[in-house]
């Protein structure tokens, strides 16, 4: 009776005291519960590093009251004796979108039917781009789901930050309880609990701009700035979103990078304007972790490990590169490194494809290396703090919410087990605590028979093991309601039979005796008796082969690809002994010549220089050049078209260097130093470029030139006009059209100017400060382009606004306007021998290169292609036949000349001591077909070595062979597989448009 009046009073309290006071009473005549339920005998983990044995935990009205050692225990208290169990502060997952539905996709694509150009939004009163959406709030699309949340409950969360996963900027996020019992509003905790931000379009626009990752990023930056100058009350118009964004602007600010390298770019965003947003990783942190620990951010953490690849059949290993099996086995040490590296994070189920995955996730980062009370601090304080919710939640303490687990052992311990999850004070039953434990090693006697008998697994769901000396037996085990039944097999029969021994679960489980039905059908007694706990123990060291072995994990290298660096490349003293030197410069090409490499530059050229302590290298027979230099290049960026719109030069491809590309070693293999990542030809004012040096190993920041050169591409021709698009959403549609945009622009530009320096308020213009310094002789136009009606309006265009064209690339009729190009000061980059690949070129001769070279025109081969930029040296070469271009004068096509012309010739494009140390020895003549690069160095690191390449290539192998054993003995022991899927990167060249990034 006492026992049933208990239940009553806890199920009414659970119940009742939620309800606001002020809700009408029309259910029933309610008391309001005023009891205290108190935890005692518990071992509580009040923070991951502090915890009270026996203590006591005090909780009312879903609060905790109190929590310590002998305290005292109030009048009306519900009390309960939890006999040296454990007790925890309940989950919180800081990212999530549970109750919310990702809209399904609009379509946005430039391709689409209907799609909208950048400045038509569908929403009045808004933010002009339908991506940026700070207004919206979670709480509108939100709806509680009871059986997720039970989901979530049952793996020991108790609070879940929840938002609308759609958008640049998302809007606000919802904090709610995991209380199945409560109403809406008793259940959440915040209605503005922070604001998400990504670099992904909203799914409810068709608005096609950003159609690039750099386009977001640019747009990020433009909203920024628009902020501050409408926060400023300078604007003539109202804006809502720009509204909600100045009132979001104290919440935590959380950015869903999905990788380590959209991480970077995130934070360069949040630096720029003095924001520090938390992180959400894409859990490859590990590959770079001092860089990671340089954002000085807080991370998410997504827990979804790779699973290993079927390799059984050894071709298909030939579809899965290095670089994801290494991921495969460095993933899971993602957690453990971070925390070694004093990088504070919370874990996310984000990405899990179930709730329940999470346990064995985190126990696996734990068996590589995460530390338990890391693991419990990602999970409770780490998420409260970020929310900055770390008076309520996250922790067992006075005045904070009564969330808290209830666990059998230590959290993270193998036999663990949740009893409960209490939230806001409710109970929540995950394994009845009441149950008996029944785990342990038993010594089993069976007519006459000795088994070992072992227990284990959870209290409500055992796992058997049954013996008989070393013959494992095949058994079976049900628990239900205090009756223990366990049927195995009988090692005395050739044919299968069972014995089944059924017995009722007395005051103790250290002894069963009961019923036992033998294979014959005969029926008899038995007797299971639990060993002590320290023979348990001894037997277990008696078999250490039973030991779980610690996972190896394979040593990451810069990149964590194939032909990565263990150590990055460091500058050495290095010279070359009697070498034939293509110096570039006035001496021309000197034979059997030093040249003396220090500190990153050139020391001295000249004969029988001294060693000194210098690296020799004796490069007698061969070939010195200086670096080549590929002035059009689209290797190495992870975007290239920002095709949105008619100019795009608010971006940058400094935003989107991709220090992980293969090509940036190929390149290096063929004896490339330098490259200008050029924007694409999608629209007449292109985005601005990256000019970088090919420093494989090294992060993108360090790739690009200190001090850079300012370039951006615009574009002439088929492709700015859509020609091939099947598209008329966007201005211009005609040559005529595109003329016409240049002019409009640098009107604008100058217009803006006036208004800039006029002393008076203005709004800053990312795309109009970028034109404005084109015609302030501050940025340089690279200009694609083929045909010479174009070239000449270009020319014209130009000279009508005072500034001159840089660099006309592609260029195939330059040989039609070259004396003009030569007036103008316009310099060409152009292909070799390429001709007749699309309409425009249809007048392109190889000898291009050799009349602009002869009218005075400083000319330059270039690639636009991954694969021919590999062999630009070879190009160069074609000059020598196509017009008798010297051979001198045609190896400065791909090193002095474009070198010039990105206005870097100060620092590369010859050997002249002073100069940067970017230099290629060729195993012969460097114009020949049959030349090798030999070493490749940059600032005096050698960045390539053919003989290391060719040792590199056994030692891929070997690791691949290794991984592959790895992943058949994971695949042999039950895990699942994933079959090999083989990724092709996206070869970008000037035409290559993105329709989703």
């Amino acid at each position: 009776m006492k026992k049933l009046l208990l239940s009553l009073i806890v199920v009414c309290w659970s119940f009742d005291f939620y309800a606001q006071e002020y809700f009408p009473k029309n259910d029933g005549v309610k008391t309001t519960d005023t009891n205290y339920t108190v935890f005692k005998n518990a071992t509580i983990h009040t923070t991951p590093d502090s915890e009270i044995k026996n203590g006591t935990l005090i909780i009312q009205k879903g609060k905790i009251i109190e929590v310590g050692s002998s305290l005292s225990i109030p009048q009306n208290s519900v009390v309960i004796d939890l006999k040296g169990k454990h007790i925890y502060a309940s989950f919180i997952d800081p990212f999530t979108n549970f109750g919310i539905k990702k809209p399904k996709k609009q379509g946005g694509s430039i391709f689409a039917p209907g799609a909208q150009p950048q400045w038509k939004a569908s929403r009045e009163g808004y933010y002009w781009n339908d991506h940026i959406r700070p207004e919206n709030s979670a709480l509108t699309d939100f709806k509680y789901d009871d059986k997720k949340a039970t989901e979530y409950i049952k793996e020991g969360f108790g609070v879940l930050n929840t938002h609308m996963p759609d958008g640049i900027i998302r809007g606000t996020g919802l904090l709610v309880a995991l209380n199945n019992e409560a109403t809406e509003g008793e259940r959440l905790l915040s209605d503005r609990s922070s604001q998400f931000l990504s670099f992904e379009k909203s799914n409810k626009s068709k608005q096609v701009y950003p159609t690039s990752l750099m386009g977001a990023m640019a747009l990020l930056r433009q909203v920024y700035h628009d902020s501050k100058w409408y926060a400023s009350g300078n604007a003539n118009s109202k804006d809502l979103s720009l509204e909600a964004l100045e009132r979001n602007k104290n919440l935590p600010q959380i950015f869903e990078a999905g990788s380590r390298i959209n991480g970077f770019r995130a934070d360069k965003i949040g630096d720029q304007f003095n924001i520090q947003y938390t992180i959400v990783g894409g859990g490859d942190e590990y590959a770079r972790i001092n860089n990671v620990k340089a954002t000085n951010a807080t991370y998410i953490i997504p827990l979804d490990f790779p699973e290993a690849y079927d390799v059984s059949d050894p071709y298909m290993v030939k579809m899965v590169s290095l670089g994801d099996m290494r991921h495969w086995n460095q993933a899971p040490t993602n957690p453990a490194v971070l925390a070694r590296n004093s990088v504070s994070f919370s874990l996310t189920t984000y990405k899990l494809k179930k709730v329940a995955d999470l346990k064995a996730r985190l126990m696996k980062a734990i068996e590589h290396g995460l530390d338990k009370k890391t693991a419990l601090a990602s999970l409770t304080t780490i998420p409260a703090k970020i929310l900055g919710k770390s008076n309520e939640l996250g922790s067992l303490k006075k005045g904070s919410y009564a969330n808290f687990l209830i666990t059998k052992d230590e959290l993270f311990s193998k036999d663990n087990v949740i009893y409960e999850n209490w939230v806001q004070g409710h109970k929540n039953i995950i394994n009845d605590m009441n149950t008996k434990d029944i785990g342990g090693d038993y010594e089993l006697t069976v007519a006459g028979k000795t088994y070992d008998l072992s227990i284990s697994g959870k209290p409500n769901k055992p796992k058997a093991e049954v013996k008989l000396g070393e013959t494992k037996l095949g058994s079976k085990i049900n628990y239900q309601n205090d009756w223990i039944t366990i049927t195995f097999t009988d090692a005395d029969t050739t044919k299968t039979k069972y014995t089944r021994v059924v017995a009722a679960l007395g005051d103790s489980p250290n002894f069963l005796k009961g019923k036992a039905i033998l294979p014959n059908g005969a029926e008899t007694t038995f007797t299971a008796k639990k060993k002590p706990k320290e023979a348990s123990e001894e037997k277990k060291k008696e078999k250490p082969s039973d030991k779980k072995e610690k996972p190896e994990v394979l040593p990451i290298s810069y990149p964590n690809i194939a032909y990565g660096n263990a150590k990055l490349p460091k500058a050495e003293t290095v010279l070359f002994k009697n070498a034939t030197v293509w110096t570039n410069e006035s001496n021309g090409i000197q034979s059997e010549t030093d040249v003396l490499v220090k500190n990153g530059k050139i020391s001295a050229v000249g004969k029988n220089l001294s060693a000194g302590n210098a690296k020799v290298i004796d490069a007698t027979g061969k070939h010195l050049t200086p670096g080549i230099i590929d002035e059009h290049s689209h290797i190495a960026a992870a975007a290239i078209n920002e095709a949105g719109h008619n100019s795009s030069a608010e971006v940058t491809i400094e935003d989107v260097v991709s220090p992980d590309d293969i090509n940036i070693y190929r390149n290096l293999a063929g004896g490339v130093t330098s490259i200008q990542i050029l924007h694409g030809s999608a629209n007449p004012i292109g985005g601005r470029s990256a000019i970088i040096k090919l420093k494989w190993g090294e992060n993108a920041e360090n790739l690009i030139y200190d001090n850079s050169p300012k370039f951006i591409k615009f574009a002439l021709g088929e492709n700015v006009k859509q020609s091939n698009w099947g598209s008329t959403t966007r201005f211009p549609q005609t040559r005529m059209g595109v003329e016409q945009v240049f002019t409009d622009y640098f009107s604008r530009a100058k217009a803006y100017e006036k208004q800039k320096n006029s002393g008076k308020p203005f709004r800053k213009d990312i795309e109009m400060e970028t034109i404005l310094e084109i015609l302030n002789g501050q940025r340089f136009i690279s200009c694609h382009s083929y045909v010479q009606s174009e070239i000449n309006m270009l020319m014209k265009v130009a000279e009508k606004f005072n500034f001159k064209v840089n660099t006309f690339t592609h260029i195939l009729e330059g040989y039609k306007v070259a004396d003009k190009m030569a007036v103008h000061g316009v310099g060409g980059s152009t292909f070799s021998d390429w001709w007749a690949y699309k309409y425009e070129v249809n007048d392109a001769i190889p000898y291009n290169a050799a009349i602009m070279h002869n009218q005075g025109v400083v000319t330059a081969i270039n690639s636009d292609d991954p694969e021919m930029s590999r062999r630009l040296n070879q190009e160069a070469a074609k000059s020598v036949k196509y017009g008798g271009v010297s051979e001198e004068d045609a190896l400065k096509f791909v090193t002095l000349n474009p070198a010039k012309l990105l206005h870097i010739d100060d620092r590369v494009g010859s050997i002249k001591v002073g100069k940067d140390a970017d230099l290629v020895l060729w195993t012969d003549h460097p114009l020949s077909i049959y030349a090798k690069a030999e070493t490749t160095m940059i600032e005096g690191a050698i960045y390539f070595d053919l003989a290391k390449d060719k040792a590199m290539r056994k030692t891929i192998a070997s690791e691949k062979n290794k991984l592959s054993t790895m992943m058949l003995k994971a695949k042999n022991s039950g895990l699942k597989t994933q079959p090999p899927k083989k990724k092709e990167k996206q070869h970008f060249e000037c035409e290559t448009l993105q329709s989703a990034y």
